[in-house]
């Protein structure tokens, strides 16, 4: 007789983590507005009272999932930024890390509705500080002038609509549009489309 299987629970950390990954890719799909906490109960596969007692309401939940995709840019700036031995080039360095992270379309996607939810208060609240950590990160962290680092978040802005509207996957060589992602993307835009080929095997 073959032994009985043992069930593994998972603990609260893991089912929180759980609920949150499925409500970064509901709220991806759909923004703020357009999702509701029983559509992210739904992606989860859990019951929506569920999702409630462990978040609290659909506003709560966003901007926890919203200040996910912020922290998680600053992060990824950090750890550039903190290298003993920073390249001559630390823009180069933080482009490529910022076109890795929004490589991840559920964070991107986020990160573009929460900015563009700003007449929420809450949300625009958020949205207005993220901006300023991040402005504030850069100027510290690499003494740059204000116009250096409105250019590079002007740039960043521009990476983060090419992305979702798809570019990397349709902009034939040779196009406008092409032309535009190849000079914006530069070799991450070969990168990009590599993951992006793999994703749809």
């Amino acid at each position: 007789m073959a032994a009985p299987t043992k069930t593994t629970r998972m603990d609260a950390s893991d089912r929180r983590e759980l609920v949150l990954a499925a409500a970064t890719r509901a709220f991806a799909r759909s923004g703020y507005a357009g999702t509701t906490t029983d559509a992210v109960a739904r992606e989860a596969e859990v019951s929506q009272p569920y999702v409630v007692r462990m978040f609290g309401t659909k506003i709560e939940l966003f901007t926890l999932v919203f200040q996910r995709s912020i922290d998680g840019i600053m992060e990824a700036f950090d750890a550039v930024l903190a290298g003993n031995h920073p390249s001559d080039d630390v823009w180069a360095e933080l482009g490529a890390a910022y076109t890795e992270l929004v490589a991840d379309r559920d964070l991107l996607l986020v990160m573009m509705h929460g900015f563009t939810a700003g007449r929420t208060p809450e949300i625009g609240a958020q949205s207005r500080a993220g901006m300023a950590a991040i402005y504030a990160q850069i100027v510290d962290g690499t003494g740059c002038t204000p116009d250096d680092a409105r250019q590079f978040i002007a740039h960043g802005m521009l990476l983060n609509c090419l992305l979702a509207m798809q570019a990397p996957e349709f902009a034939e060589k040779g196009s406008p549009l092409g032309e535009l992602a190849d000079c914006a993307f530069g070799p991450g835009l070969a990168l990009l489309k590599a993951r992006d080929s793999r994703n749809q095997d």
